[in-house]
């Protein structure tokens, strides 16, 4: 509504909204395929993704510690022992202490798992192409693998390794923002910049309205929904990483909170590119697109 709004072409909007803002960089390249050929034709879409999604990377690393540390004074929320914690549970994400190894055979075991899942979700997306069911090729992508890594751990034959995976997409994405960053013509964003960045303040306003007002609310109030607060602007910005890295900041703060580190993984990893997905198909049906 409010690239409509200042007369630049919609699709701008959609590229500064949950599309790069939710799905990051890979969303936002993906997107960009789609939107530069007919009937969008928008030939800077790609630009304006990059653009957009490294902004939103820093806006939502930046507010998540101050929505939590807000939340926390003005409502004098109970804070966990740290005592207690340090003595009676295991540390996982909020305070890693033991690790793991990635060898050679594991290292295998998961670049297979990660090429099975590209394999089956483009054959599904290739002949889903053109009907109601029309979605980029990484949606697919990513509900094989989560279907497949289900699977493995529900008849136990194996067990995914999360933090070589983790490693594996890293890698990846480094390269593939490298080959982005390479391609991409930054002219093309001159006579754009004023309306995305109208576009992009006005998300970080309603990203940090809706932490405090809805997300923590909602959550219970607590603690643990205020460190909820922050990683929901670090995915609701950005990406789970950044999610992930607000929590811990927070966390090593003022204790830990193992609530939000289930939710926000499994949330900003995983539901939210599903839902995003079909919100943004549904969008484009709107008349003005």
């Amino acid at each position: 509504l409010t690239a409509k709004f200042m007369g630049v072409n919609p699709v701008i909007g959609l590229l500064g909204g949950s599309i790069t803002m939710s799905g990051g960089h890979g969303t936002g390249a993906a997107w960009a395929d789609i939107f530069k050929v007919a009937p969008y034709e928008f030939e800077a879409a790609l630009e304006v993704a990059m653009a957009c999604a490294t902004f939103g990377l820093i806006a939502g690393g930046v507010i998540g510690g101050p929505v939590a540390h807000y939340l926390v004074k003005k409502y004098q929320l109970q804070l966990p022992s740290k005592d207690v914690v340090e003595e009676g549970l295991p540390k996982g994400f909020e305070k890693p202490e033991k690790e793991r190894l990635i060898t050679a055979t594991s290292f295998v075991e998961s670049l297979a798992l990660i090429a099975i899942s590209l394999l089956i979700g483009t054959l599904v997306s290739s002949y889903l192409k053109g009907s109601s069911f029309t979605l980029p090729t990484f949606v697919w992508c990513l509900f094989v693998g989560a279907v497949l890594r289900n699977v493995l751990s529900l008849t136990k034959v194996h067990q995914v390794f999360d933090r070589e995976v983790s490693v594996l997409g890293n890698v990846s994405l480094s390269l593939f923002l490298a080959y982005a960053l390479m391609t991409i013509n930054l002219t093309q964003l001159v006579s754009l910049a004023l309306p995305m960045l109208v576009i992009l303040t006005i998300q970080v306003v309603l990203m940090v309205f809706f932490a405090i007002f809805v997300t923590f609310r909602f959550c219970g109030r607590d603690y643990d929904a205020a460190v909820l607060a922050a990683g929901h602007c670090g995915f609701g910005l950005g990406a789970t990483p950044t999610a992930m890295a607000n929590m811990q900041t927070v966390t090593q703060h003022y204790g830990m909170s193992h609530m939000a580190f289930i939710v926000v993984p499994l949330v900003g990893a995983f539901f939210i590119d599903l839902v995003n997905a079909i919100v943004i198909s549904g969008v484009l049906k709107l008349p003005f697109f």
